[in-house]
């Protein structure tokens, strides 16, 4: 059975962290058991060609918000989904506030590369969706788009969940309870709460009560890449015995039948 290979196309975060390219914003690739492309912001098309990762071979593009660093090469992915604007085919799954527009904003998606995959799926928390074989299942989320999604994978050999942008809330637990892989955005370190989003001390939380085998953080802005990732994916290590680390830019970890790895060696190898 293949393995999922989770590749960071991007790491940051926030609008500093996205003008400046202190980290990429590149999203997340899926690769082996399920070719997806998660949160396409900008450099997403650069990246994956510079990591050799074909985008015409993306089956599913996921959109979690209408936010520039999640969305912006979405359609340029749906024109390498569709062979150039040529074959209608794959899936774009995605909220509202991308697909229609919310309060004060468009539509992120143009009604023209709308009409190119063969599925465009709406995506409410809760709501789950068949692709290849794979449920894909919809959470809730806290964030200023108030349509914002995450996402939860339920593959034969685990579960791999992304929370997307949002705060912590009581309950949001439920969503992701089971996970093996946990990825969490988490835009600032312990300390430094702002409205609609993740710090570390939220991520600690929501790590210790949903207990995966892996966390992930990422998603940074640039008052977490200050504070340093490395250092709060410890603390929360350190705090809740489960094994945490933040993403660079780059990094592959493959999920499978024989367990979770990084792609050039075991997580037990890594140094953060």
């Amino acid at each position: 059975m293949a393995d999922c290979e989770l590749i960071f196309l991007g790491t940051g975060g926030g609008r500093f962290a996205m003008i400046t390219q202190a980290r990429r914003t590149g999203g997340i690739r899926l690769s082996g058991y399920l070719e997806a492309q998660l949160d396409p912001g900008p450099g997403a098309l650069v990246y994956s060609t510079m990591a050799n990762l074909n985008p015409s071979s993306v089956s599913l593009l996921l959109v979690s918000h209408c936010h520039l660093d999640h969305y912006s090469d979405a359609e340029v992915f749906i024109e390498a989904m569709t062979r150039g604007m040529t074959k209608r085919r794959r899936t774009l799954i995605a909220p509202k506030s991308v697909l229609r527009g919310h309060e004060g904003s468009w539509p992120c998606l143009s009604s023209y590369h709308l009409g190119m995959p063969k599925r465009v799926l709406e995506a409410n928390p809760g709501d789950s969706f068949e692709v290849e074989g794979i449920r894909v299942v919809a959470t809730r989320a806290r964030h200023t788009d108030p349509h914002t999604v995450g996402f939860r994978f339920e593959f034969p050999f685990g579960t791999l969940a992304y929370t997307s942008d949002t705060e912590y809330f009581e309950g949001m637990e439920s969503d992701y309870r089971g996970s093996k892989v946990l990825i969490i955005c988490v835009l600032r370190p312990r300390g430094e709460r702002w409205p609609g989003h993740m710090t570390t001390d939220g991520a600690l939380r929501l790590a210790g009560a949903v207990r995966p085998e892996l966390a992930i953080l990422t998603d940074f802005g640039m008052k977490m890449l200050r504070a340093g990732p490395a250092g709060e994916a410890k603390w929360i290590e350190e705090e809740t015995g489960i094994r945490t680390i933040a993403a660079y830019d780059g990094m592959r970890v493959r999920m499978g039948d024989r367990g979770i790895e990084l792609a050039r060696g075991t997580l037990d190898g890594f140094i953060g």
